[in-house]
């Protein structure tokens, strides 16, 4: 199962706090990675720092296992086609609520807006129904 590691866990939250109030301060942006994505994307003059930031997760992916931090290749199914899927799904989820989870949960949240704020409340309660239906409701 799993362990409960709330300094991490408080150390981690602070340092995404920390990226997102100084992405904030310094570009007058949203941490929402779904956004910062598509603008990537899309050609602009703005390219650069969506590309370092996307590249920057990807490394953090990476390199974290090297210094003790669980792998999350060890912790998730190795069913490409279910990723893609939930991948298709969240991306369209993510455009239909005009943000992701980082962008509503952790800045619009943090600005106290009414729209993140409710996307958040439904965001952790599909999450938990999710789990709640994949480890209980099917096969036992």
């Amino acid at each position: 199962m799993h362990h409960f590691t709330p300094l991490s866990g408080l150390f981690g939250g602070a340092l995404i706090g920390l990226a997102g109030a100084m992405l904030m301060l310094l570009t007058g942006r949203l941490a929402g990675v779904s956004g910062i994505l598509g603008g990537a994307l899309i050609s602009g003059a703005d390219r650069a720092w969506r590309a370092a930031f996307i590249a920057g997760l990807i490394a953090a992916a990476i390199i974290a296992p090297l210094i003790g931090a669980p792998s999350p290749a060890h912790l998730a199914s190795s069913n490409l086609v279910l990723f893609a899927v939930a991948g298709l799904l969240f991306g369209f989820g993510s455009r239909m609520g005009n943000g992701c989870t980082s962008g509503h949960g952790v800045c619009g949240f943090a600005r106290f807006s009414t729209r993140s704020i409710v996307a958040t409340i439904v965001f952790m309660g599909v999450a938990v129904a999710t789990v709640a239906l994949i480890r209980h409701g099917f096969g036992g």
